[in-house]
This record gives C-alpha cells, structure tokens and sequence, in this order.
C-alpha cells in the first residue's frame, strides 16, 4: 500500500536580488528586483508502506526542502502530495499524529531538564494516556539502551545519548512515517552502530516507513533496500541500492597482490591505478573487459592472490554528483 505519492513536486523560492552601489540601496526601497531559485524541481515517486527509503543528495541538492513538504513545514510551489491520505500542507491533527520529522542538526530536549521531562510535554502535546505513555518510553528506552539516563539533565548527556533521547521523543507517539534528516550526524562510531540497529528493528517491530537522508555511505547501506539521488532539485535515480553502481559505473576493480616486486609502469597498461600498497596494486577497468585483463596479468606477472569488485557505493555517488566519471 501506497503511504507517500508525489507527482510533479515543485518548490521555487523568490528571493531579492542585491544591487551594489548607493543608488541600488536607493532604488531597492522603491523597486525591489527578485529571482527565482528552484529547490526542488518536479519531482515524482512512491513510498509503500514499511519501506526504508534512503534520500541521497550533496547540499544543496532539495533533500531537506523534500521532506519539509513532505511533512507540511512548507508549501510547494506546484505539483501534488499526499501522505497517508492527507495533503501535508493543511496540517491536520490527524496527519500531524502519525509522522515525527527528527532532524540531527535540531533539538527538541530541554537542555537543563531531563529527557523525561520533554517526553511528558509531548505526551500531553499527542493526548497519551499516563499509562500508555510509561509504557512506550520505558520500551523505546530500552530498545536504545538509555533507561539510566531518562531523569538525568540533557546537558550532562553525551551526543549520542542526546540524539537517541531525541529519537525517543520524536517516536513517543508512534509514528507511521519517520522522516529522518541527518540522524546520525556528528556521533561517533558506536553511537551511529546503535541508532542504525535501532531504526532497523523499530521497522521490522512496527512495520513504519522509513525516508531517511545521510551523508553516511553506512547508514544508508545497513537500512535501505532503495534509494532516490537527487542533485539539483532533480531525482537522477530510483531504485535498488545496489543498482545505482550497474547504472551509472560501467567499471570494475580489480585488486591483484604479487609474489615479487611491483612494476606500477607496467601495470599501467591494464587500467586505471587507483591505490598501491607493498606489492598489492588497485586498478579500474572498463566492465566489458575484465576477463580479458585478468588473463593478461595472470600470463604476465606471478600473482599471489586477486579479486573482482564493484568501485566504492560512496565513491560512485559522489562522482555522480560532481559530474566525473569513476
């Protein structure tokens, strides 16, 4: 079941336009020039529900402009939306009771009081029953491991256990969607480990949708089976995670460790070297080659060991975004 559709989603900020000079100050006060700038630029896909949607996008690109008119933060300039049947822009109660928007560069907790204290105002905000409220913390807590922190001052909290507070506050109503702007952004290792297996069981437990947007390659490999590139304002790609690399690199690497010593000029003439290290050697090669360089190598050098793969997911969109070829 369809819980997302947009067609033909625009969003078009006017902004002023800044003259220079002490005349253009002057004439700006009587006859204000503007510009437009397309954010988002007709976009179209689908969510179903319980789906783990990953959003990629360098900055810039309309992710965070997406999401807001997803959620109802802002009204698009033309197109058509609906989530869960209701139009985001109208912000009606219902509507607003079944998604959370938790965004890792903002904060909801109340720095000088405890996480709970936060959890009870958004109880009342979200008309939970006292009882139904303990319930849900106590299980999102431990689900997060942070039920020793719950009466603790947020300021005393580390990053992560701050964030995983926020997903607690965010989740005390039980969402259908999670709309998940940079969640992971800026913690640690351990604490993006945690908060990942979190989102991953809190779907499979609830059965909720998920759009998440990273600039983590990891984040986005352990939860989503599908992703959506946008870069300016367009979508570029929908579909598999890993389709995006038989899509869009047509290359694959080929690591191949000696027995003796490394001749770099020789092995130039295979492909692309992209790493050296001791006697082992990366090279890109076209797809369509491969066998036919590998025979090559095999005949011409004493090789220990080798392998095949496809280039980096991350290396891949990110020369997507800027427009080189892997």
């Amino acid at each position: 079941m369809k819980v997302i559709s947009v067609e033909n989603l625009t969003k078009i900020y006017r902004v002023p336009v800044k003259g220079e000079g002490f005349w253009e100050g002057i004439l700006r006060i009587f006859r204000r020039k503007y510009r437009d700038i397309v954010a988002v630029d007709r976009i179209s896909f689908s969510v179903e529900e319980g789906e783990i949607l990953g959003f990629l996008g360098p900055n810039g690109a309309g992710k965070t402009t997406t999401l807001k008119m997803l959620t109802g933060l802002i009204y698009p300039t033309s197109g058509r939306v609906e989530v869960l049947g209701f139009k985001p822009y109208e912000r009606k109660k219902e509507f607003l009771k079944s998604i959370t928007l938790v965004m890792g560069q903002k904060q909801q907790l109340i720095w000088d009081l405890p996480p709970m204290d936060t959890f009870r105002i958004n109880a009342e905000i979200y008309e939970i029953p006292r009882d139904v409220f303990k319930r849900r913390v106590y299980e999102l807590a431990e689900m997060l491991a942070i039920t020793h922190i719950l009466h603790q001052p947020v300021r005393k909290l580390s990053l992560g256990e701050r964030m995983k507070a926020e997903l607690v506050a965010s989740l005390i109503h039980f969402p259908k969607i999670l709309f998940l702007d940079e969640p992971t952004i800026g913690l640690d290792v351990s604490a993006q480990i945690s908060i990942r297996q979190f989102l991953k069981d809190y779907n499979e437990k609830y059965k909720a949708t998920i759009i998440l947007t990273s600039h983590y390659m990891e984040d986005i490999e352990v939860l989503c089976d599908r992703v959506i590139l946008i870069h300016k304002g367009k979508i570029i790609f929908d579909g598999d995670l890993y389709g995006i690399v038989d899509k869009i690199a047509p290359y694959k690497e080929i690591t191949v460790k000696l027995k003796g010593n490394l001749d770099i000029e020789a092995m130039r003439k295979f492909g692309e070297i992209r790493e050296v290290e001791g006697t082992e050697v990366r090279i890109i090669v076209n797809r369509e080659e491969v066998f036919e360089k590998i025979n090559e190598i095999l005949r011409s050098f004493p090789v220990e060991d080798f392998s095949v793969t496809d280039p980096p997911l991350e290396e891949v969109i990110s020369r997507v975004f800027s427009g080189s070829e892997i």
